[in-house]
Formats: C-alpha cells, sequence, structure tokens
C-alpha cells in the first residue's frame, strides 16, 4: 500500500484514534490540604519537603501549583497542567477572592479592624484587605477572617506585622465559593467542572 502525507495545520486539524485525540493531555483542577511545613515549590535547595509529597504515587503527571501558600502557612492550594486556567484564579484584577483565618496574639479592638482594612505603606507598597472582621477570640488570642483580592508574597504578614500583631496560625479556607471544608490535612482531590469553571471558565474540551 503506497503512502500518502496529508500535512496538518496545528490548531486547524484534530487527529484522533478510537476517538481520543492525539496531544490533548487529561486536564487536571486539583485542590489539595497543605499541611503546615511544606514548601510549595517543585524541588527545595535545601532539601525540604515540598507539597508535591502529597501527590507521591499519584501518578498525575507534571501539575504546578496555582498561586502559592508559604512555609508556615496551610490550608486551600489549587493546582493544575492548565496554565491559562491557573493564570486567570491568579490575576490580580480578574481572579476570585481568598479568605483566610488567621489567629493572631493579641485582641484587636474595632479602630486597628479597620486600620488593617485600610492598610498601609511597606516598602513603598501599599498592603491592604478586602475585609478583616473577628472570629472569636479568648482571653490572650483571636481569631480573624482576612479577605483579599490579590495574593502578595506573605500580604497578611507582612500587613499585620506593619500594626505589631504576631500571627499564631495562617489557614486558607476559601478561593473564590470554593471551600476547604471537610478535606482532611494532607490530602487532595480532584474539582468538579462545575467547581472548576465556577473559579476560571475552562474550554469544554478539558476533563
Amino acid at each position: 500500500m503506497k503512502n500518502v502525507e496529508f500535512p496538518v495545520v496545528r490548531g486547524l486539524h484534530r487527529i484522533a484514534v478510537d476517538g481520543n485525540e492525539i496531544g490533548q493531555s487529561l486536564r487536571h483542577y486539583l485542590a489539595l490540604n497543605k499541611p503546615r511545613g511544606l514548601v510549595t515549590t517543585a524541588k527545595d535547595e535545601q532539601g525540604r519537603d515540598t507539597v508535591y509529597r502529597c501527590f507521591d504515587g499519584a501518578g498525575l503527571g507534571w501539575i504546578a501549583p496555582v498561586g502559592r501558600l508559604d512555609k508556615a502557612s496551610e490550608g486551600l492550594l489549587l493546582f493544575s497542567n492548565d496554565p491559562e486556567w491557573a493564570a486567570s484564579i491568579t490575576d490580580p484584577e480578574t481572579g476570585p477572592l481568598k479568605t483566610y483565618h488567621v489567629q493572631v496574639d493579641c485582641i484587636p479592638d474595632a479602630a486597628l479592624l479597620t486600620g488593617l482594612s485600610t492598610g498601609v505603606v511597606v516598602d513603598g507598597a501599599p498592603l491592604g484587605a478586602s475585609s478583616v472582621t473577628m472570629l472569636r477570640h479568648g482571653e490572650k488570642n483571636a481569631w480573624l477572617e482576612i479577605v483579599l483580592d490579590e495574593g502578595r508574597n506573605r500580604q497578611i504578614r507582612r500587613l499585620l506585622a506593619a500594626f505589631d500583631i504576631g500571627v499564631l496560625r495562617l489557614i486558607r479556607v476559601a478561593i473564590g465559593g470554593l471551600v476547604l471544608g471537610e478535606l482532611p490535612k494532607g490530602q487532595w482531590r480532584s474539582l468538579s467542572p462545575e467547581e472548576a469553571a465556577a473559579l476560571s471558565p475552562i474550554p469544554s474540551s478539558s476533563s
């Protein structure tokens, strides 16, 4: 049988075998409950454990964190192999709000809560929050709910430090309408197509 060559234009033509399109990888949209003590990087030069330890043996292929949480922080962290979707989540202008529960080493009064929301300028850059509310307090410390519309590096810790407030625990509990819920610490789950699309529209061909 004579071989016949057909030119294929990428982005215009599709090649499929038994209905499966060649070159199209399975898209992953994942939520992890990041434990404290893990760094959000693929490989750490200091040899510290990374968030990828939580995916050992899953066979997911290449995935990347969507945004980050520092080593001492915990809670909801997204992963995906869809760069466009990830970029839309982390975009400071169009991305979803991020909600954190933060235990602090004092009991802020109403004026201090207002000041945290208004924000300050640190090293020439404004730092603030969309909202700061008191969740509960004991005799010496309190839990705050802090909502950010962008996620700069260590933004909450730097904001609180500007007001001489120490952070005891910092947990991201929601990204947009996606909540951490009862997902066990160190465990992950796949987002449903509806959950992924609610955070940012994804191509209809994604799985």
